[in-house]
């Protein structure tokens, strides 16, 4: 049984925060085909700071999906250590610290990935955050932001003060923030982190879009732990496809297109309750290209769900095109 702090695991393989997916929908799809932890996607710290938006259902943990992990991002360590708290407080199980975002509108306020290039903040907002919340606390990086030396040492700066402070997990997207998602990721580094910090907790990401490689990842001797990001969406039987083959059994029966549908009618209700309708909609497209994936007439049947405008037409696009 692998631990997070007094967070239990039954199976290396969790649901990476996603910035734009990773909500209370897909987060509870996911947990219903065996992912054993999920996040948030990323939250600005100043969101916590705001009594009246923390109440919002949106950042909510359902009663029903913990552990649930809230991830945040900041440049500030106090702020930064107030927002962990109150999230703790509102009942997120784990505190992971985003310090590998990519999106330049992050970049431009010297938060996310461009803390690897500041360090010493880095380690700051960890050490005050790790004070303030009595729940475990991982960190989220990148190799390095580019490819000069500065950045990569200003990684191994980073990953060593935490592991010399306790920190519950290093998460590791096997990328630098100048690469975002192009090129392949680099899991040589993941496994150069762990040979240099063989007692803490390495959590490995980038590329996982079959569980073929998700097991291949965790036989390599790398990470402890393996986070699903783009690979999950639209495709929460991943995390049933990866335990079926960690405990030796052959993968489920590919489902069919009435269990696809379900799924998808189920994922998008859940998002209408938390979205008007025109938004619901149109926020649900994202995660259509996903589950189309596994159609037959994957084109036809994605701009079919697409071209759909109001709910009822959404509805009734995915019964006619999954024989519901």
């Amino acid at each position: 049984m692998l631990k997070l702090g007094n967070i239990k695991l039954d199976m290396p393989v969790i649901q990476a925060p996603l910035s734009g997916y990773t909500d209370r929908a897909m987060r509870t799809i996911s947990r219903r085909f065996g992912a054993p932890l999920t996040f948030t996607g990323v939250l600005l710290d100043k969101i916590a700071l705001h009594k009246k938006a923390v109440r919002k259902l949106l950042f909510q943990p359902g009663e029903d999906e913990h552990p649930v992990g809230a991830q945040i991002i900041g440049a500030n360590p106090d702020t930064m250590a107030k927002a962990a708290a109150a999230f703790e407080k509102i009942g997120f199980d784990i505190i992971d610290l985003n310090f590998a975002c990519p999106a330049p509108k992050v970049l431009r306020r010297g938060r996310g990935g461009s803390l690897l290039c500041n360090p010493k903040v880095a380690i700051e907002i960890y050490k005050c955050v790790r004070e303030t919340v009595k729940c475990p606390v991982l960190i989220k990086l990148r190799s390095s932001f580019g490819t000069d030396d500065g950045s990569r040492e200003g990684f191994w700066q980073i990953c060593e003060e935490a592991a010399a402070n306790g920190v519950d997990a290093i998460a590791i997207h096997g990328r630098s923030v100048k690469q975002r998602y192009r090129g392949l990721a680099d899991w040589g580094i993941i496994d150069e982190a762990k040979r240099r910090f063989p007692n803490t907790t390495i959590i490995g990401s980038g590329d996982l879009f079959d569980p073929e490689t998700i097991v291949s990842r965790l036989g390599s001797n790398s990470a402890d732990i393996v986070a699903i990001a783009r690979g999950a969406i639209g495709n929460p039987w991943i995390f049933a496809e990866t335990k079926a083959l960690l405990a030796g059994t052959p993968k489920p029966e590919p489902p069919g297109l009435t269990e696809q549908g379900q799924v998808i009618l189920d994922h998008f209700e859940m998002i209408a309750q938390m979205r008007t309708a025109i938004k619901a909609v149109r926020y649900f497209r994202k995660f259509a290209t996903g589950y189309c994936k596994r159609h037959p007439q994957r084109k036809k049947a994605q701009l079919a769900l697409m071209a759909a405008k109001t709910p009822q037409q959404l509805t009734d696009t995915v019964k006619q095109w999954y024989g519901l």
